[in-house]
């Protein structure tokens, strides 16, 4: 997916947003940030080693070799007029201290779930709910292109509010996470208004 998708319009005045993508340890962050990127992602992925066993909680189906240890970084041109800039946060329990930075100056946030391991997402939707003033959604991750289980059994497993919105994603099809991405976008605007300054802040 590139930038040429749209048509040039030198007149066009482009606005560029950071987005957080985060979620558990192997959900899909780096997947999802990596399908899209209209440039070569950047990866601060490590090999996993011995030394993760009894630390980190591998994913079931045991095909993941490396971890994100720092971020992901990705562009993609959503909109002609508005260029995000994805920052993919790492997982483990150990690299939290990261979120703040990480989240610092975001337009809103991405979080992924996988449903063969909701415990993974709990931290992440705290974090968000309550640390964090961000605007979020919810996406879950379809592993093998499947749902596994119905959204409304998701949502009342990870006790999210019925205002956060809880969408289904296939973080390695580019038009699924994009549409994931517009979704942000929309839920964020729409707890946005512009004041007379035109600077944009969110609804009491």
């Amino acid at each position: 997916m590139g930038s040429s998708s749209f048509p040039s319009d030198p007149g066009l005045l482009t606005i560029s947003a950071k987005i957080v993508v985060a979620g558990g340890f192997g959900v899909g962050k780096t997947t999802l940030v990596g399908s899209v990127s209209e440039v070569p992602p950047l990866n601060t992925e490590a090999w996993m080693t011995e030394a993760s066993e009894g630390v980190d909680d591998l994913p079931p189906d045991g095909t993941k070799t490396t971890t994100t240890v720092a971020m992901d970084f990705g562009r993609i041109s959503l909109y002609p007029d508005l260029m995000l800039y994805l920052f993919g946060t790492p997982g483990q329990s150990r690299f939290w201290f990261l979120w703040d930075d990480l989240s610092r100056g975001a337009l809103g946030a991405i979080v992924l779930v996988d449903t063969r391991r909701l415990d993974q997402s709990f931290a992440a939707i705290n974090y968000f709910e309550n640390d964090s003033e961000l605007p979020f959604i919810v996406a879950v991750n379809l592993f093998d292109g499947e749902l596994a289980h119905d959204l409304a059994e998701v949502r009342e497993a990870l006790a999210l509010r019925p205002e956060i919105p809880l969408i289904t994603c296939d973080a390695r099809k580019p038009a699924s996470a994009v549409a994931a991405l517009q979704e942000l976008v929309s839920h964020t605007l729409s707890l946005a208004e512009v004041s007379e300054s035109g600077r944009i802040r969110a609804n009491a």
